[in-house]
């Protein structure tokens, strides 16, 4: 930071004028100099410099977050076509899972009506059998 200027001989005058006398009035010079060389104080041009890093700090803060926005913004719409292709392709399987359960519906549909004729088959075979030699009898032979 910048060293504050301090005119010691301007200072000592003035204490002298003021009624000190030139011994005591180095001394409170001595003191003062003294205390300004170890006051880490900022000067008006130290605070403007520092406000200024800070802005370009920010600045570059505010960029770099922008520059993740658009990344970020980026990667999303990937995400949302990617999921999209991926919604699309579900659909299209379960569209495919449908039409096959469809026709498999139908086969068993047609496999219940030739079970149900065997059946019938198989009774009248049976009741066929059971009866061979009633049904001649029945007939008159």
């Amino acid at each position: 930071m910048g060293q504050v200027a301090f005119d010691t001989q301007e200072f000592v005058e003035k204490l002298e004028n003021s009624g000190l006398n030139r011994e005591q009035a180095k001394a409170i010079t001595l003191v003062v100099r003294e205390s300004h060389e170890v006051a880490d104080l900022a000067t008006k041009r130290d605070l403007e410099d520092t406000r200024k890093d800070i802005d370009a700090r920010f600045d570059k803060t505010d960029a770099k977050i922008a520059d993740v926005r658009k990344d970020m913004e980026h990667r999303f719409e990937k995400v949302e076509v990617q999921i999209a292709d991926v919604r699309k392709d579900m659909t299209n399987r379960f569209e495919q899972i449908d039409k096959r359960l469809d026709f498999s519906e139908k086969r068993f549909d047609r496999l219940e009506l030739k079970f149900d004729r065997l059946q019938w088959f198989l009774i009248a075979g049976i009741i066929t059998l059971l009866f061979k030699d009633v049904i001649p009898k029945l007939w008159g032979g």
